[in-house]
């Protein structure tokens, strides 16, 4: 059939965007407890782990533009979360810097993995690692 292939049926990017938006959506009235959005939230994943990165190596490592990203780092900065600050030794570097308060946040977070994983039990923990994988290697 020559329409076949239009279908949402056969779209392998739709299930892709309705499962993120369901996840997203456990994850937000756990992330408005700590007043950070879902974006915000990777972001400070990121941070918690590294605490000073590049705004060019942050916008690799999660997907995103610099125009997505600037008005997210402001946001956390307003917030007290980060520092921003231009390289000494190359100008064109911003580097983004975790701040004690945004170190403080981690303790808050520390629990919303589980909660999360909990609410997607209808994987087993396999089920889970595989559908991680695959998607990372879409992703690359």
């Amino acid at each position: 059939m020559k329409y076949e292939s239009l279908k949402l049926c056969n779209q392998l990017c739709f299930p892709l965007y309705a499962a993120s938006k369901e996840i997203i959506k456990i994850y937000k009235p756990l992330l408005d407890k700590i007043d950070l959005t879902y974006t915000q939230y990777i972001t400070m994943l990121v941070l918690w782990e590294f605490e000073e990165i590049t705004a060019k190596e942050l916008g690799n490592k999660l997907y995103l533009d610099s125009g997505t990203l600037t008005p997210l780092l402001k946001k956390l900065e307003t917030k007290g979360y980060i520092t921003r600050k231009r390289s000494s030794r190359d100008e064109r570097n911003l580097n983004v810097t975790l701040t004690k308060k945004g170190s403080a946040l981690r303790e808050n977070a520390v629990d919303i993995p589980t909660s999360v994983a909990k609410s997607c039990s209808q994987l087993s923990q396999e089920e889970a690692k595989q559908l991680y994988d695959i998607l990372y290697k879409l992703l690359s």
